[in-house]
């Protein structure tokens, strides 16, 4: 048996498989990378998605539900982010923060459903450890169940997002981080679904939550309904360059269990005011002092591209950094990325990074790299 037969694979498999896609590993799950014919690849479905639409099959992400009589509250006295911020029906970016080293064990999004009930969509190699850290915690009568492959999750995103939805008969125009239940037309009876004004793009977009019976042909209806909208298939390839041109995290790389929510740059989905969440006596006087490193965009003067672990410099011989992301934008026709660096360099410094034996020259700054949409109304 191969390596490739032990991964696991989308509901939409053949799916992709007939559009010509090529796989790679992304947590223990084999999903499209990018799609093959004339309207593929990387750049061509990353330009669709800033110019128009593209659909994602992002089912490899975890899924969990919390569930029981103060359900929420035990979420809240866990996980880093504030529910009380934010009503049911909102959606809400928070950590899982090791209570000893304060470094991320994930991050996620946390669906507020009601004080008895919180879905979470963590990321998909992590599932696991969160679920066991939140059963093992929870408190009588508080439930925590793995749903890692009970649904799939579809992203349309793009500024023609709407239309493509609207024309399945899919909520639209719902305010940024909320969430719709709303029945799934053409399903059996009693098919619904989760229609969230999220995504890892910078664009408006929508991610839908779907039983695996329902995904077949919700993403049929969505293709054949977006063609006109200029929607097309995008496989991670193009989610990598789109979320690193926004300054996105990636778990694993720019944000870890090896990494803090004040270096990675996340300081802002820590409930700071909270009686309770886990890690937080650790980053207490960590937020005191300050960070050492801090997360920091990387911008290319020349040719050079950047890519993880590759080391930064102030001069040559004064390393201050590594490379945790790095790519080429698309939109801007140059090399960018994220790093780790001492704050003791300038947050607009010129730095130079060591790309295949050259020290390259590049531009400090603050993410995003283009502009955000995501908001827009």
């Amino acid at each position: 048996m191969s390596e490739a037969d032990d991964l696991l694979t989308s509901p939409l498999h053949d799916r992709h498989v007939a559009l010509g896609a090529k796989f790679g590993e992304f947590g223990g799950w084999s999903m499209p990378l990018e799609y093959g014919g004339a309207g593929g690849g990387v750049v061509k479905e990353h330009t669709a998605v800033r110019e128009a639409a593209g659909i994602f099959d992002v089912s490899h992400l975890g899924k969990a539900t919390v569930r029981g009589a103060g359900a929420a509250a035990y979420v809240n006295a866990t996980l880093s982010n504030d529910l009380r911020r934010i009503a049911p029906g909102k959606a809400q970016y928070t950590l899982c923060i090791d209570d000893l080293t304060g470094g991320i064990v994930d991050d996620l999004i946390a669906y507020y459903r009601s004080e008895e009930e919180v879905f979470l969509i963590p990321n998909a190699a992590n599932t696991a450890e969160v679920v066991r850290r939140l059963a093992e915690s929870a408190p009588e009568g508080v439930q925590v169940s793995d749903q890692h492959r009970d649904f799939v999750v579809l992203a349309v995103q793009g500024p023609r997002s709407d239309e493509v939805l609207a024309a399945v008969g899919l909520p639209t125009g719902h305010d940024y981080m909320s969430f719709v239940e709303a029945p799934l037309p053409g399903a059996a009876a009693g098919g619904t679904v989760v229609v969230c004004r999220t995504g890892y793009t910078g664009e408006r977009g929508y991610e839908i939550v779907a039983s695996n019976a329902d995904a077949a042909p919700l993403w049929d209806a969505l293709m054949s309904a977006g063609a006109e909208f200029g929607l097309v298939p995008c496989g991670l390839g193009a989610r990598d360059t789109l979320r690193t041109e926004m300054g996105y995290p990636l778990h694993g790389q720019d944000i870890s269990p090896t990494i803090n929510p004040l270096e990675g740059g996340v300081g802002w989905a820590v409930g700071w005011k909270k009686e309770a969440f886990w890690g937080r006596e650790v980053l207490a006087p960590i937020k005191e002092a300050g960070p050492t490193r801090v997360l920091r965009g990387v911008l290319a003067t020349g040719r050079g591209i950047p890519r993880p672990h590759m080391v930064v410099s102030l001069t040559p011989d004064l390393l201050v950094g590594e490379v945790t992301s790095g790519t080429f934008s698309p939109t801007l026709r140059k090399g960018i990325g994220l790093a780790l660096v001492s704050t003791k360099v300038a947050p607009d410094a010129e730095i130079g990074i060591d790309v295949r034996g050259r020290r390259e020259v590049f531009q400090l700054t603050s993410p995003p790299f283009v502009p955000a949409h995501v908001r827009e109304a």
